[in-house]
């Protein structure tokens, strides 16, 4: 397949999904356009997600977007283009979807007899501040519904547009209702834009922390992914940084190639990287058994063997050096608040 770099894009190929019946190709050559974001209003008949993986620390999560523009090449979410018969290429970075109904379906799933309230993540798959958010505003409603009713919830995100939300999140925090994951792979700016194009530079990720902890909200580093001879070598210098911006806590990820992804992670680095992609993918290997990508639970996201031990060891000695926490548990904040959809409700306020 043929590779097209485009600016502030990430992937710089149109994989097909995996339930494609057949790839078409073109019998002439056509210039290659430079793909424009096309945005689609979806109604979901359900928000929440549950999961019951031993390896992450959530149970629940929501994400009001599917696709992201941010483009990150790396994105392990790509491939959940495909049961939309999207490419988890291009498609996944400019056929962005939104749920238009994301609050009332929350209310409605709250309102269940049944329901339990647990901490909710919002960003697990793909990010809630992707610059569709700055106009659409739903992680905004989302998060004042949380407030309002007193449930608890965690945030992941790359995007700086979280500095506008922040005093909801910081009502809600000092409620121990809201933590925060910000998430920094690299602090090289050359690296970044074909890495991840449309997200905003480290130095403005790293200002959003050191706001979160200045309004008293629980703040993380997650360094997601580490990617074997592309930014392995940044781990002290990121920890490092992200403890003086007000983190207290850091977890690191291991490149994951699920499905799609192998491909189009492959055509990025022979790109990109076509002097260590062969080193690259080896090392991939060696933390996956031999293979691209091993999906078993407690290896998909740490990969095992020296090479993975040796980014283990080194992650948590950065921690220890920098005074920050390596820890990657449950989140302890506090459901005992709840208020269920129908009950009487105090007026929304951030005092």
């Amino acid at each position: 397949m043929q590779s097209t770099v485009h600016k502030g894009r990430g992937a710089v190929s149109s994989t097909p999904g995996r339930f494609e019946s057949r790839a078409i190709e073109a019998d002439i050559d056509i210039p290659a356009r430079a793909p424009e974001t096309v945005l689609t209003a979806t109604r979901a008949r359900s928000i929440i997600s549950h999961n019951q993986s031993p390896d992450i620390p959530f149970n629940h999560s929501i994400n009001p977007y599917q696709g992201c523009e941010h483009g990150c090449v790396y994105c392990y979410a790509r491939p959940s283009h495909s049961y939309l018969d999207l490419s988890p290429g291009l498609d996944f970075e400019t056929k962005i979807f939104y749920k238009s109904n994301a609050v009332d379906t929350l209310l409605a799933e709250w309102e269940k007899p049944a329901y339990v309230c647990e901490p909710i993540t919002i960003g697990a798959n793909t990010d809630p501040y992707q610059p569709a958010e700055k106009d659409l505003g739903i992680t905004r409603k989302l998060l004042e519904t949380f407030l309002e009713h007193r449930h608890p919830v965690s945030l992941i995100t790359k995007g700086g547009l979280m500095s506008r939300d922040l005093d909801v999140i910081a009502a809600l925090a000092e409620r121990n209702l809201a933590s925060v994951a910000i998430s920094v792979p690299t602090m090289d700016s050359a690296l970044k834009r074909i890495l991840e194009p449309r997200v905003p530079a480290a130095a403005v990720r790293f200002r959003l922390m050191a706001d979160l902890k200045a309004a008293g909200v629980p703040v993380s580093l997650l360094m997601a992914p580490i990617i074997p001879a592309v930014n392995d070598h940044e781990i002290e210098a990121v920890v490092e940084t992200a403890a003086n911006h007000g983190a207290t806590q850091a977890a690191w990820i291991l490149l994951r190639l699920p499905h799609e992804l192998r491909e189009i992670f492959r055509d990025w680095l022979a790109v990109h990287m076509p002097d260590r992609a062969a080193h690259v993918l080896s090392l991939l290997r060696q933390a996956s058994g031999g293979k691209d990508y091993d999906n078993r639970f407690g290896r998909r996201q740490t990969g095992r063997g020296p090479y993975a031990g040796m980014i283990r060891d080194r992650f948590r000695a950065a921690c220890r050096r920098y005074g920050i926490s390596n820890s990657e548990g449950r989140q302890t904040l506090d459901c005992s608040q709840f208020r269920r959809p129908g009950q009487r409700q105090m007026a929304l306020g951030f005092d």
